[in-house]
């Protein structure tokens, strides 16, 4: 007697749903797959399209990994393109899909996953609907802003929203011609890190000509003389050509809810520890799904690729073997190029931990991405976050202009695996001049980390400059006249490093100290001279001038 073929229907056909489609055929040749998406595109590559937009991916079939009949011909596959699930009925196990005609029937399944992403929040603004606004989120959406763009001649654009994706637009449309605007509610760019490593991207961006509205909020809508306008609340307007909406996403529920299934504290789709939904025989991933941060346990949305494309792994397996493999969270590993400088961020940002509670410690690094010597030595700066008392890593940032993958990467690692910032220092890599240090920019930051950890090294951060009493405290400043006289933090008292050990007696030992140096190297030897000669209220500033520069830098558009 043969065994009965399972039928598995997977609802969206891109990303997760694609993978989970092909992982499920290598796993068992003889099942039955129905692949489903409403879209016409399967398997495309969402995270290039600001790239097609700008023109550095030049042709859309570079985009599309797989067409629906390639697929379909090499894993056996019945993918149907525009064709909607309507409604799940999970008590006799079917499906009601409607095709691009109106026409509507049935499918039945044995296993279901649901892979249906997330959708781009539109404002309910006035005037939102007005030609020349869009949203980019799929391949569509693209064709139609490069047609825009072309047949309009765009000369000026508004993005809306300055997270990762509005920032790759924000560059590509510069990259085509355009002169861009950035409108943004928070009072940073890039909302994933903290303020002082956002700032080293805000003045980048700056410095390339973009024009930054930071705490700003839009009123509405209207177009005059053939151009939009965005009206802020400050009462200011801006004239553009074209709008990009990137204010992010939403989890596509819709479906999940008028089946029944259970929806999570966070707003995605609930499913246990192997992707399982509150019904057994519905699977769950991608950006619809919510999932406990491995380190808060809380629920969260992680909207990014690489997890996706784990859970899809997960699930096919837990479907076609019983549920085996367990999925073990994401930490929220996420990088992106903008113009020259990429920027990374790994875990949990100090703001995150403010906002938790979570008490933390951080240091902040600047080193130069390879050896100083050799050419063109392009520098890099680390945050890390991490427990107050056993170091544990919580998270890390970094931006620069190289090698910020490698060090993110090795970052994350850390965090995944819940180990001490102590773990930097052992870790072993690759080293010549032309791509690192013989002492790598994660060792550096895990021996800054080690100090403050073991309060060798006690830090004050650049917020709290603003607090300081110069009536009783003193700021110190040990960098040499000519780097002192550039720039300074306003009450400093200028003393050398190199001359600090013949001045000690213009210190005080009975007030606090507050020392800063360049980016934090010449003030750590300044507080363990200071520390060794009795003074016991001293502190280091983390990052040095270089962090306090950039971060209280006005975000101001150049001259023109």
């Amino acid at each position: 007697m043969s065994k009965k073929t399972t039928k598995y229907v997977i609802v969206g056909g891109v990303a997760s749903g694609a993978t989970a489609a092909a992982r499920i055929r290598r796993v068992d040749e003889f099942a039955q797959i129905l692949l489903l998406e409403r879209g016409k595109y399967i398997s495309y590559a969402n995270c290039g399209l600001p790239y097609y937009v700008g023109g550095v991916i030049a042709e859309r079939e570079q985009l599309l990994l797989q067409t629906p009949e390639l697929f379909s011909t090499r894993f056996n596959v019945d993918a149907r393109v525009e064709t909607e699930v309507v409604n799940i009925h999970p008590t006799d196990k079917t499906l009601v899909l409607r095709t691009a005609q109106g026409k509507e029937y049935q499918e039945n399944y044995d296993k279901l996953l649901l892979s249906p992403g997330a959708y781009p929040f539109k404002p309910p603004l006035e005037g939102v609907g007005l030609e020349g606004i869009f949203m980019l989120r799929d391949v569509e959406d693209s064709d139609k802003i490069k047609t825009y763009f072309k047949a309009n001649n765009v000369k000026k654009v508004v993005v809306v929203g300055a997270g990762f994706v509005g920032l790759e637009t924000t560059e590509n449309l510069h990259l085509a011609g355009a002169e861009v605007s950035i409108v943004e509610i928070e009072d940073q760019i890039l909302a994933p890190v903290d303020f002082s490593i956002a700032a080293h991207v805000a003045q980048h961006l700056l410095q390339k000509g973009v024009h930054l509205h930071l705490n700003q909020t839009i009123t509405h809508f209207s177009r005059s003389q053939n151009q939009l306008e965005v009206h802020l609340k400050n009462g200011q307007t801006l004239k553009a050509d074209m709008v990009i909406l990137s204010v992010g996403v939403r989890p596509e529920i819709s479906l999940a809810q008028k089946a029944g299934l259970k929806i999570g504290e966070a707003g995605g789709i609930w499913v246990n520890k192997f992707l399982q939904t509150s019904d057994e025989n519905i699977y769950a991933a991608g950006d619809a799904i919510e999932f406990p941060h491995p380190l808060t346990g809380k629920p969260w949305l992680n909207y990014l690729a690489g997890p996706a494309s784990r859970q899809a792994h997960i699930a096919a397996d837990n479907m076609v073997r019983g549920n085996m493999c367990t999925y073990p969270g994401s930490i929220g590993t996420s990088i992106a190029k903008v113009f020259d400088m990429t920027v990374a961020t790994t875990g949990l940002a100090a703001k995150h931990l403010q906002q938790l509670g979570i008490p933390y410690e951080s240091a902040t690094i600047h080193v130069t991405a390879h050896a100083s010597y050799y050419p063109k030595a392009p520098p890099i700066c680390v945050k890390m976050t991490f427990h107050p008392q056993n170091g544990t890593l919580y998270g890390a940032q970094c931006v620069g202009f190289s090698g910020v993958d490698k060090c993110i990467d090795k970052l994350a690692w850390v965090v995944q695996k819940k180990e001490s910032v102590e773990t930097l220092i052992h870790l072993e890599h690759a080293y010549s001049p032309p791509f690192s240090s013989a002492r790598d920019v994660t060792t550096i930051a895990g021996y800054v980390a080690s100090n403050v950890l073991h309060k060798t090294m006690p830090v004050f951060t650049w917020e709290e400059v603003a607090n300081l009493n110069l009536e009783k405290d003193i700021l110190v400043d040990v960098r040499t006249p000519a780097e002192f006289e550039r720039g300074a933090i306003q009450g400093a008292v200028n003393i050398p490093v190199d001359t600090l050990r013949n001045r000690l007696a213009e210190l005080p030992k009975d007030k606090p100290i507050y020392i800063y140096c360049g980016v934090g190297k010449r003030g750590y030897l300044a507080v363990r001279i200071l520390m060794a000669n009795g003074y016991s209220q001293v502190k280091n500033l983390s990052g040095g001038y270089t962090t306090y520069a950039v971060a209280t830098a006005p975000v101001v558009a150049p001259k023109t």
